[in-house]
């Protein structure tokens, strides 16, 4: 499957404006030959707001208004997209990646990590478990930036048959090295396709730092961006690839796999409860 990653420009508080930029877009990838294309963390909504009850008439529920003009879009163009929004679930705000294809709203993830940082300092705590959902034949899993940072996220959806990882975000000054390590890390950690698709332009005083980037299973770039222009990364994705765990480089002499290897019952210590806590976090 042909795969795309949309780096692009979002505006604050405009759902219309960025919501029509992403279906626009959606057709110049399809007419290209993804059927799966993935667009930035926030992207319907943006992502610097102050409170809560400034970013909460930007939110919409799942499914909602956005979510079934992405679906009509898929169902027209055939394909299947990604993308990232603030989700209203009561008084709760949740930044959300929605999957959506031509039958409508595939799978949503809740961010699970949340840093100090825009709307993510008010935002809920992902509350779902972790998942992996169908894009036709390609079984997709969602982080959202920060999660990127915990390795634990990438290891859970790899062990559920994710083939590939899509991770939207929103990559501020500061995030240069984990475009630059971390993606290919997650990838062949878990021998999956990671994908991590970033806005660009300023918002709020925050510059955002593009640098896109498609990695295969074994830790290779397959695409990325190397500056801040709005642009379009496209990858092949083959399953039989990422479903390959077990890698046999010299018969009998050198065989890895990357989960069968596995030890779990040391790791005891990673999910342990613990009583750091964050300033103005719970």
């Amino acid at each position: 499957m042909k795969v795309a990653g949309v780096q692009m420009d979002v505006a604050i508080a405009d759902v219309n404006r960025n919501l029509a930029a992403m279906v626009e877009r959606l057709r110049e990838t399809t007419a290209a030959g993804a059927r799966l294309t993935v667009f930035p963390e926030c992207a319907l909504s943006g992502y610097c707001y102050g409170s809560l009850d400034e970013a909460r008439p930007f939110a919409q529920a799942i499914p909602g208004p956005a979510t079934e003009r992405m679906r009509a879009a898929c169902a027209e163009l055939g394909c299947y997209a990604v993308f990232g929004m603030l989700e209203l679930d009561g008084p709760r705000i949740f930044n959300a990646a929605v999957l959506v294809g031509p039958t409508g709203v595939i799978g949503s993830y809740r961010k699970v990590h949340l840093p100090y940082l825009g709307i993510d300092m008010f935002t809920s705590f992902g509350d779902r478990p972790f998942a992996v959902h169908n894009a036709g034949e390609l079984k997709v899993g969602m982080s959202i930036c920060y999660d990127a940072s915990f390795p634990e996220a990438a290891r859970s959806l790899a062990i559920l048959g994710a083939d590939l990882i899509v991770l939207p975000t929103n990559w501020p000054p500061g995030s240069e090295c984990t475009a630059a390590c971390v993606i290919n890390a997650r990838a062949i950690e878990n021998a999956v396709y990671y994908m991590a698709v970033n806005r660009v332009g300023t918002e709020r005083g925050f510059d955002f730092i593009g640098r896109s980037r498609i990695a295969d299973p074994g830790g290779v770039t397959l695409a990325e961006s190397h500056g801040v222009a709005e642009e379009i990364l496209y990858a092949e994705i083959d399953p039989a690839k990422s479903r390959r765990k077990h890698i046999i480089r010299v018969p009998g002499k050198h065989e890895i796999d990357r989960l069968a290897d596995r030890r779990p019952e040391m790791y005891g210590l990673v999910v342990a409860p613990h009583s750091l806590k964050r300033p103005g976090r719970p």
